[in-house]
């Protein structure tokens, strides 16, 4: 979704939008106020990815133009332009929970920049370290659709459902968001890993994507031998206080996929799809608590860096011909 709609009644600011963003990645939709702007975002409902809106126009100002839009794509990203800079306005906006907020008359080289930096802000916050961020808002291209090598991660707590039928569900929420996935999502922070999402009691994690770097798998079994000692120590915490255990099993893969973001106009995540993906998950349910797994892939970039043993027999993964060998990290040499 590269389409940014504009809507402005004045037509002299419309034209200087349209030349500043001439040689930006984004198909630019102009409309003159705020009933043509709606009808135009629900026309191109999977182009239009951010909409601008002046404040004051005819008709329905910007901020219930910006509402309505919402109701109907609650993920786009929406920027109120004003050139009423009052402190009113700018609460209402902060208030509507909109993504940004811009004065008039702008400059070029600053509105391109600040466009930028709301959408990658909102896309990308939420599940990068702030140095991934940085990078990004150099080069927001990163975040298109591509196929690269990267390096997954997937981690699992063993026995967690048998643990999960014998306590309240309150206690459950605070168990995995306090003890697993806050810390365990810093430390993939912490080694500029991008976590990608939370499926049930499973974190998985990408190294090398968006922003790839020479040493993504060094980075990516430094990080799981950090998460296997934070694991142990909290582990023992928790012994003491409610008799929980924090056992985890971790399987890498490094491969090539395709990463970008994907989903629906209500629902989108960046994410990776490709054999690796499956092959990590696959290494993942056969680690034992305290166990990192990794494929050859991964394990002959680093068998320098690294001790480890062979595990056998090789294992088969659905839509592989053969079975593929895996090594158990013992840790660093």
């Amino acid at each position: 979704m590269t389409g940014l709609l504009f809507i402005d009644d004045e037509e002299g600011v419309r034209r200087s939008l349209e030349r500043a963003l001439k040689n930006e990645p984004y198909t630019v939709y102009t409309a003159e106020d705020g009933e043509t702007g709606i009808r135009l975002f629900q026309e191109n409902l999977s182009k239009i990815g951010v909409v601008i809106s002046d404040y004051k126009m005819p008709g329905p100002d910007g901020l219930e133009t910006l509402a309505r839009i919402a109701r109907l794509n609650p993920e786009i990203t929406r920027i109120l332009l004003t050139g009423y800079a009052t402190m009113e306005s700018a609460i209402r906006a902060t208030n509507e929970g909109l993504d940004g907020f811009l004065t008039k008359p702008f400059d070029n080289i600053e509105l391109r920049s600040k466009i930028q930096e709301i959408m990658i802000r909102k896309r990308l916050r939420q599940f990068i370290s702030d140095s991934v961020y940085e990078e990004i808002k150099s080069d927001p291209t990163v975040m298109t659709p591509r196929k690269h090598t990267v390096t997954i991660l997937f981690c699992d707590i063993r026995g967690f459902t048998k643990m999960s039928q014998k306590v309240p569900p309150q206690e459950i929420a605070e168990f995995l968001n306090d003890y697993y996935f806050t810390p365990l999502g810093e430390i993939a922070y912490r080694y500029n890993g991008t976590v990608d999402k939370h499926i049930g009691d499973c974190i998985m994690v990408i190294y090398g994507s968006p922003v790839s770097h020479e040493d993504d798998i060094e980075r990516a079994i430094e990080s799981a031998m950090d998460m296997q000692e934070t694991s142990r120590g909290i582990s023992r915490q928790l012994q003491r206080i409610n008799g929980f255990e924090l056992r985890i099993g971790i399987g890498i893969c490094t491969g090539e996929v395709v990463t970008g973001v994907f989903g629906s106009l209500r629902k989108k995540e960046y994410t990776a799809f490709g054999m690796p993906v499956n092959i990590a998950a696959r290494l993942e349910k056969l680690a034992k608590g305290g166990e990192i797994l990794v494929s050859e892939t991964t394990y002959r970039e680093v068998s320098d860096r690294f001790a480890a043993e062979a595990m056998t027999p090789p294992i088969p993964v659905k839509g592989l011909d053969e079975p593929i060998p895996i090594y158990r990290i013992l840790g660093p040499l």
